[in-house]
């Protein structure tokens, strides 16, 4: 029997995430890990650099090729990371 106060690991996690306001951080890490997951592995290797500030995605990609692909997907790509974060984490990509 479960008292009032206990909660699941999932639950004290959340909320050690809020308290300490680094939920966010923790969800743009997260979807940094998942990049080859959401555009493939062959456009994840010619990523260069990658980073997430202020909602807006940074990408350096190697091949202009895949550079233009993506910057046609980019709708696409902001809906996958913000289904995968289930929140707004990013509102604009910019490819440096």
């Amino acid at each position: 029997m479960r008292k009032t106060n206990d909660k699941t690991l999932k639950e004290a996690i959340e909320q050690m995430l809020q308290v300490y306001k680094i939920k966010r951080r923790f969800d743009e890490t997260g979807i940094i890990a998942a990049w080859p997951k959401l555009v493939g592995k062959s456009m994840a290797n010619r990523t260069k650099e990658i980073f997430i500030r202020d909602k807006k995605l940074f990408l350096r990609i190697e091949s202009s090729v895949i550079k233009n692909e993506l910057m046609m997907m980019r709708t696409q790509i902001i809906e996958k990371i913000n289904n995968e974060a289930e929140a707004i984490l990013v509102e604009e990509i910019i490819f440096l």
